[in-house]
């Protein structure tokens, strides 16, 4: 009969040690993010302090790129949803900080307690928000001008051209 409840130190030590070893790891990329995330936000004019607070980060991050507060408590909060927003606001952060090519977006996804201190410890500037509430427009200002666009032309297409005399 097997006695499975009988470990030796020598396994428990390997074990315990190999977690306390990746506790640190994991501390250490997460002061590492925190950092980062503060030298940005200094950067962009926003208090550093504003990293270590879990959702008026994301609120934070919201304001930089120029979105509405809700894209920041979204982000935050509702689950499922928050993938896509957290993507959606990484890519426009990295817009924000002058970081127009994709690549840059996917390594901040899988990556980003690498890309996050190069950017905000790095030469990289603030150059402003990327969304359209910053530039005076809303979210569906593009939309609203192709739609008001298309109306005038049925409108004129409505209209003689040549008015009989």
């Amino acid at each position: 009969m097997d006695n499975y409840g009988d470990y030796d130190a020598m396994g428990g030590g390997l074990f315990a040690g190999i977690g306390v070893g990746a506790m640190i790891f994991y501390l250490a990329i997460i002061v590492l993010y925190i950092a980062g995330f503060w030298k940005m936000f200094e950067k962009a004019g926003k208090p550093g302090w504003a990293a270590i607070v879990p959702v008026y980060n994301m609120i934070i991050i919201a304001e930089i790129v120029g979105k509405p507060i809700w894209w920041g408590i979204v982000a935050a909060l509702v689950p499922c949803v928050n993938i896509v927003f957290s993507i959606w606001l990484l890519n426009l952060l990295m817009k924000s900080f002058g970081k127009e090519v994709p690549l840059w977006t996917v390594l901040t996804v899988f990556f980003g307690f690498v890309t996050i201190p190069v950017i905000g410890f790095g030469d990289a500037k603030y150059v402003g928000p990327t969304a359209a509430e910053a530039t005076g427009g809303d979210s569906f200002s593009n939309l609203r001008n192709d739609f008001d666009n298309l109306k005038d032309s049925f409108d004129d297409k409505d209209k003689p051209q040549n008015p009989p005399l």
